[in-house]
């Protein structure tokens, strides 16, 4: 009633503003006192600067300036306690694509309508996205507590996808699971994602045993028996998730998941012949889907069997578009089964695109692997000439699989090729660059790194490399820093790009500075050669325990570690 009593206001006070305009005098006496000079300032209804805060957000919003109309719509909401207002300036959020106001916008609705759903939701989908599951998850719950859907099995998934620590967020569900009502509507939902966590955190009894009390009370959820064959699944039990396959078909019938499973642990348990039957089965539920037939035969390799997987394969690249994935993968059947030459045709039949380069590369490898490299040689070639477009690409491919196996002169020849026929090409003058710097020559590859720089100024990649050898090799630190902050502005989120800064100020003895950019490197990319940065970084702060941790947890992690071995001969005491 309120909404529509503002409304009606809005339109009464417009058409009134527009009649005063009319009728009003040309001109001012100015010797005419104001009547309304120390008149009280209007705090309450639609007054003119309300009325004109709503006109200014209704056009902002018609024009497509959500930001504006958001901030208006809020600024009015407040102004009138509008609980209509306030779900109108978070509709404008929606498309403002600025989270921070559409956090804004949700938290102001809820303060005046604690029970709006799509404010709940919409809190739940932003800490979603910057990874605080926790508070996502609160305002899941606090929609069940208001008898809505909270979709918390589906959620538990999403988190676990994404790495998130399922502790905390199983111990959650458990506060709730205590004072919740088990019979209240959606129960179910959170007995299965508190499960999902609770396995995926190790407690896998537990989690059995809260499903198998979910399966006495609603055997007829398939997600129970998706959960439970899930579970059997990372515990490699191939007969306990097909019993589960099975029920949950029972529950959905010729529902794709379930076939697929079945399909699944029959191969675990060897039957191929079984597995097949499935796969029919569900060919024929779908019709002919190349990304079906794809994931099918992916499915079978995965299995170690390639004749179903070829069988399944085959049928595609009698299409007038056959996906490249399917030249792809009969060329890999067809080079495990020892068919070089058989492989040799698939692979070259994958199209330019995607998997253009990755197709050549393979070709190229299996002929050396095969001890032919004059043929991989001359297949490469001959690649360059039918794909011009692709040439330069297909050439750097050749001086790389020559490195690989000690061909460097045939490689400096390939490459010097290459570059006379391609002298605009950046990759081609990267690659040179970085073969000088294998070779011990830093003169050259620092003149062939200034000169990509001057022909692309945005080339991060390359001012980061400079910068970091200079770095790393010499004592030039302030121009390595000048250029690995160039490099920065370019490319703020590159974990390669911020490990180069934190280790320039670490040589410059700025190990304060440093810390925060190679701990946030190695948060991105958790590799050895960032993890020796910052425990040296560590270890110069006297923070000595977290660096030991650290080297013991990267020395365990990580296969190879020559970064992480350099660093205890130099620092001894950091050995774990």
């Amino acid at each position: 009633m309120r909404a529509r009593l503002l409304k009606t206001a809005l339109i009464t006070a417009t058409l009134a503003l527009v009649t005063a305009c009319q009728g009003m005098p040309k001109s001012h006496d100015a010797g005419t006192t104001d009547p309304m000079r120390g008149a009280p300032p209007i705090t309450k209804g639609l007054d003119a600067k309300g009325l004109q805060t709503l006109l200014l957000a209704e056009l902002a919003g018609r024009r497509g300036q959500y930001e504006r109309a958001t901030k208006g719509y809020l600024e009015a909401a407040e102004r009138y306690d509008s609980a209509a207002l306030s779900e109108r300036a978070n509709l404008a959020a929606r498309f403002s694509d600025k989270p921070a106001l559409m956090e804004t916008s949700a938290r102001q609705w809820l303060e005046r309508s604690p029970g709006a759903e799509p404010a709940l939701r919409m809190l739940s989908s932003l800490a979603q996205q910057r990874g605080d599951w926790l508070t996502a998850l609160d305002a899941r719950l606090s929609l069940i507590e208001q008898g809505k859907p909270g979709e918390l099995a589906s959620f538990a998934d999403q988190a676990l996808t994404q790495g998130a620590d399922p502790a905390p967020l199983a111990a959650r569900l458990r506060r709730h699971l205590v004072v919740a009502d088990g019979d209240a509507p959606y129960a179910y939902d959170a007995i299965l994602a508190t499960a999902l966590l609770e396995a995926a955190g190790g407690d896998v009894e537990r989690a059995k045993k809260r499903l198998s009390t979910l399966a006495r009370t609603h055997p007829e959820l398939p997600a129970l028996w998706l959960t439970r064959a899930r579970i059997a699944i990372e515990e490699d039990d191939p007969a306990a998730t097909l019993r589960a396959a099975k029920r949950g078909l029972e529950t959905s019938p010729g529902d794709s998941r379930f076939l697929l499973l079945m399909a699944r642990s029959q191969l675990a348990l060897g039957r191929v012949t079984a597995a097949e039957r499935q796969t029919d089965q569900l060919l024929a539920q779908h019709g002919e889907q190349p990304e079906l037939r794809l994931a099918l035969a992916r499915l079978f390799l995965e299995a170690q069997e390639p004749s179903p997987a070829r069988r399944l394969l085959l049928p595609l690249i009698d299409e007038d578009t056959t996906p490249p994935q399917a030249f792809l993968l009969l060329g890999n059947i067809a080079e495990h089964q020892g068919e070089i030459d058989n492989a040799l045709l698939y692979y070259r039949q994958v199209p330019e695109g995607e998997q253009f380069l990755n197709a050549r590369l393979q070709a190229a490898r299996m002929l050396i692997d095969a001890d032919r490299l004059p043929d991989a040689l001359e297949f490469l070639r001959i690649e360059r000439l039918r794909h011009e477009a692709q040439a330069a690409d297909i050439a750097a491919l050749e001086v790389e699989l020559l490195d690989q196996v000690d061909e460097r002169s045939t490689a400096d020849e390939v490459l010097a090729e290459a570059r006379d026929r391609h002298p605009d090409n950046e990759g081609l003058l990267y690659m040179q660059a970085m073969r000088k710097f294998n070779a011990g020559n830093l003169d050259g590859m620092e003149t062939d790194l200034r000169e990509l720089i001057e022909r692309r100024p945005d080339n991060a990649m390359a001012m980061n490399a400079l910068g970091y050898t200079l770095a790393d090799m010499t004592t030039r630190y302030e121009e390595a820093r000048e250029l690995i902050e160039r490099a920065h502005d370019l490319a703020p989120d590159s974990p390669a790009i911020l490990d180069s800064l934190g280790w320039v100020l670490h040589k410059q003895g700025k190990n304060a500075r440093a810390l925060p950019y190679l701990e946030r490197a190695f948060a991105l990319m958790p590799d050895q050669e960032i993890a020796a940065h910052l425990a040296e970084v560590l270890w110069s702060l006297g923070r000595t325990e977290d660096a030991r941790r650290l080297v013991e947890r990267g020395l365990a992690r990580f296969e190879d570690h020559p970064k992480l071995d350099e660093l205890i001969q130099r620092i001894p005491a950091m050995a774990p």
